[in-house]
């Protein structure tokens, strides 16, 4: 029979009823067949079919109709180019026409997928099951999300907090809600955030049953802040602050704590009516400091690793939690160190002596240098007193200059003891920095790390010799080498001067000492003092005039006797005369 007459027995009014021939009944027959092989098939129906054949183009499918199904190969093609099915396999199939010009009624796999997709979906939003999705791509508002089909996630349902690295989600498959669906417009919009939300909800309640003061929990890094780090507990997030990170020293979280890595923390604090929790990380061992007393006694020598450098020194971890300071004056003995940097680094390890130990404050001292013989310790031993050194000139003072006597070791040459003669008022008068000198060494201060050094002890004091050849009462021809107000500076001999006050200058007030004298000049004076601690002179050419008038009196007298002159009254006015030009009496002294 014609597919042509099947059609036009298919109409709605039916078939009239006849009287049957034999070739009416086969009609009839295949009438019945017809119309039985129709029953329960409607367009676009999901229905179950077998393959029956694989062509190159399509797929020729059994689904008990009176003819066979086709499906384009496109529907069955897997990566790669292989072909998902084979004849014998059963799959589901979407009715989508009866009858196509051919004869073969017209079905699709990959709606009749998408309809039980749809209708898991509808189910899924109806119960407020999750259903699994992968991230396609980021679109405008949120992400594309394949669930079988094409549906949206919002950006805020991605997450029950900001995700810094989205790209780490695409790819992957993740549980979601769906929380709107609109099956006629096609649109499907995903929550991950709800399913977030009830997960840790589940979490927060076993959490809070497991949550006393003391408990130790694992958690994982949340969050890092510059005063501490947030660990998710499980539903509940507890704050460990940087002060109870270690019983050491630490600048930043950071280096101890990186997001995402597992911790097992002590549950220092709990306020259940506010869910605030305080964790602690160091309290999982026993505080060091409590035994660093017995651990490490003052004088001990030990081993640590420098772990920071500053400009007053260096800190050294002698164990977990245990730091000490070796500060920047006792890192040497004898070098001049401007920054610890100059001999430590940071990693380096290093064998320090401790100094002192402040429990209650939590510090340690170190030394470096204490590891190493004091050089001024065996100094005395190298050097004596009144021995001669050769140096170099560092560096110049107003009271003296520092000479390096060895590597480190200076010693000083105060400015009092550069000439036993000359008033030196500054050091640069007679010396330079870079100068080589010999000096003598005067005296070796181990305790205090001072060395005092001299250079006119290698000449003979000409103080010495002056006093021992000179005395109170001797006149001498001096020379003047300064004048001022109160007096006359004198040179007796090469390097020894005196003063002649003012009120010894004459035998009348002289008030302006500049114009009577001048630098250069030679006059007679008389010592009439000697300071020997100060090293002093006092002059007086009065005083050595009167002297001069008595000697030339008692000679002048003596001579007279003989030639049977008169009184020596009369000797003395003539005297007198002669040495003031003619002039006498008291109004004009």
């Amino acid at each position: 029979m014609s597919e042509h007459n099947q059609r036009k027995l298919t109409g709605k009014e039916g078939p009239t009823p006849v009287s049957l021939s034999d070739e009416d009944a086969e009609f009839g027959a295949l009438l019945e067949r017809y119309e039985r092989g129709m029953k329960g098939f409607s367009e676009g129906e999901v229905l179950k079919g077998t393959v029956v054949k694989v062509t190159e183009n399509e797929v020729i499918v059994d689904i008990g109709y009176k003819s066979e199904g086709v499906i384009p190969i496109e529907e069955f093609v897997l990566e790669g180019g292989r072909i998902s099915v084979q004849p014998g396999d059963q799959i589901d199939v979407l009715l989508e026409q009866a009858e196509d010009t051919e004869g073969y009624i017209v079905l699709s796999r990959e709606k009749a997928e998408k309809m039980k997709v749809w209708d898991q979906i509808e189910k899924s939003y109806n119960e407020k099951t999750t259903v699994t999705g992968r991230i396609i791509e980021r679109i405008k508002g949120g992400f594309a999300v394949d669930i079988g089909v094409r549906a949206f996630l919002p950006g805020s349902q991605l997450d029950v907090k900001p995700v810094r690295n989205i790209d780490s989600l695409r790819g992957r498959d993740l549980e979601m809600k769906v929380i709107k669906v609109n099956k006629k417009r096609g649109n499907i919009v995903l929550s991950r955030k709800a399913v977030l939300e009830e997960e840790n909800e589940g979490r927060k309640k076993d959490t809070l049953e497991r949550l006393t003061e003391g408990a130790v929990l694992k958690g994982y890094v949340k969050n890092i802040t510059d005063y501490g780090a947030f660990i998710d507990l499980g539903g509940i997030d507890g704050l460990l602050h940087i002060t109870d990170m270690s019983w050491g020293r630490i600048n930043h979280p950071s280096e101890l704590f990186q997001p995402g890595d597992e911790v097992e923390v002590v549950v220092l604090k709990f306020d259940r009516e506010n869910e605030r929790v305080s964790l602690g990380y160091k309290q999982r061992q026993s505080d060091p400091w409590l035994s660093v007393v017995e651990k490490y006694p003052s004088g001990t020598r030990v081993r640590g690793k420098v772990i920071s450098l500053t400009e007053y020194g260096a800190f050294v971890s002698l164990e977990d939690g245990v730091e000490g300071l070796i500060h920047i004056s006792e890192m040497s003995w004898n070098k001049r160190i401007k920054h610890p940097s100059k001999i430590l680094s940071v990693g380096d390890s290093v064998e320090t002596q401790v100094l002192e130990i402040d429990q209650a404050s939590r510090r340690i001292s170190l030394g470096l240098k204490q590891t190493e013989p004091n050089p001024w310790q065996v100094l005395s031993q190298r050097y004596q007193i009144g021995s001669v050194i050769k140096g170099k000139i560092r560096n110049l003072t107003e009271f003296g200059a520092f000479v390096e006597v060895e590597d480190g070791i200076d010693g000083l040459i105060h400015v009092s003891d550069l000439s036993w003669t000359k008033k030196i008022k500054h050091p640069s008068e007679v010396l330079k920095k870079g100068d080589v000198v010999d000096a003598m060494i005067l005296n070796i201060d181990s305790a205090n790390q001072r060395l005092s050094l001299g250079i006119k002890q290698l000449q003979p004091d000409v103080w010495d010799d002056f006093v021992r050849r000179h005395g109170v009462g001797d006149v001498m021809e001096v020379r003047i080498v300064r004048v001022t107000n109160f007096g006359v500076f004198v040179e007796l001999e090469p390097g020894i001067e005196g003063l002649i006050h003012v009120s010894e200058l004459d035998d009348k007030r002289v008030e302006k000492p500049e114009d009577k004298f001048n630098v250069g000049e030679n006059v007679n004076a008389k010592i009439i003092k000697i300071n020997n601690a100060e090293k002093k002179i006092g002059l007086s050419i009065r005083a050595a005039m009167l002297d001069k008038e008595r000697r030339e009196a008692a000679e002048y007298s003596h001579s007279n006797a003989d030639a049977g002159k008169t009184s020596l009254g009369d000797y003395l006015r003539e005297a007198t005369e002669q040495m003031t030009g003619g002039r006498s009496g008291k109004g004009d002294r």
